[in-house]
């Protein structure tokens, strides 16, 4: 098994914490969030972790890890931030956020899964947006699973029909041999795709999301992984401060 985190996004939100200083490193209690991700990981003998940079990559200053760089960052968003580790996209893999806290709990979920492509899903997630008031409920990723698969994922999805479930993703992917196949054979299927790609205005400016969307539209099997466990995003002040009171 293999993680890769991303870490290469342009931070603006969380104005003169990020200034100078990627997401990944904010400190959480006496840790910072990568820092968190990475012990959780090495607890599960999960030793292969490959961390994607982009800005200030000076300060990255973690042991046990191996970077890539995504010399691009400033010009494109998440997919193709991942894209730039695509060499490393091969067997079982855990993609994840570099912005997020999750517990043990979500991380073994994640695992347990045999789903080929399996989305960490969070069907409690309304619960976290209340009073958060400067990432509000419609910037949520949100999923519809209907027959234990995900038949769409898309920001701020407020009706559903009678039978489906609305989750949101947290930031988590799990792939297995074949799921980082299909990743890859999709991509390069649409990678010179011009125009809108999804809810991307263009194809360089798209995130997962947006690929799982085309996935999903292939008729590809999106599996939800439930979690049940703690786990917090982090985009603003208020987050920030949530996830401090949250993980010790």
């Amino acid at each position: 098994m293999k993680a890769i985190i991303i870490a290469a996004g342009l931070s603006t939100r969380l104005g003169r914490y990020t200034e100078s200083l990627p997401k990944g490193m904010l400190d959480i209690n006496g840790r910072t969030i990568l820092q968190r991700q990475i012990d959780l990981l090495c607890k599960r003998n999960i030793s292969d972790i490959v961390i994607i940079v982009g800005p200030h990559k000076e300060k990255f200053n973690l042991e046990n890890v191996r970077y890539v760089e995504d010399y691009e960052y400033e010009s494109h968003d998440v997919l193709l931030s991942l894209m730039a580790a695509r060499s490393e996209i091969t067997g079982n893999i855990i993609v994840t956020y570099s912005d997020i806290l999750y517990d043990g709990v979500v991380l073994d979920q994640m695992l347990e899964s045999d789903a080929d492509v399996g989305i960490a899903t969070d069907l409690d997630w309304e619960q976290k947006y209340k009073g958060r008031t400067e990432h509000p409920r419609s910037e949520a990723d949100n999923v519809v699973i209907e027959d234990e698969r995900i038949v769409r994922i898309a920001k701020n999805i407020s009706e559903i029909k009678v039978g489906q479930k609305n989750g949101e993703f947290i930031g988590m992917v799990r792939l297995s041999p074949d799921g980082s196949d299909i990743l890859m054979r999709e991509f390069d299927r649409v990678k010179n795709r011009l125009g809108p790609f999804h809810n991307a205005k263009t194809f360089a400016k798209s995130y997962i999301t947006d690929m799982i969307q085309e996935m999903i539209e292939r008729e590809i099997l999106i599996t939800p992984v439930i979690t049940s466990g703690s786990w917090c995003e982090i985009d603003t002040y208020q987050d920030l401060e949530n996830a401090r009171n949250m993980f010790d």
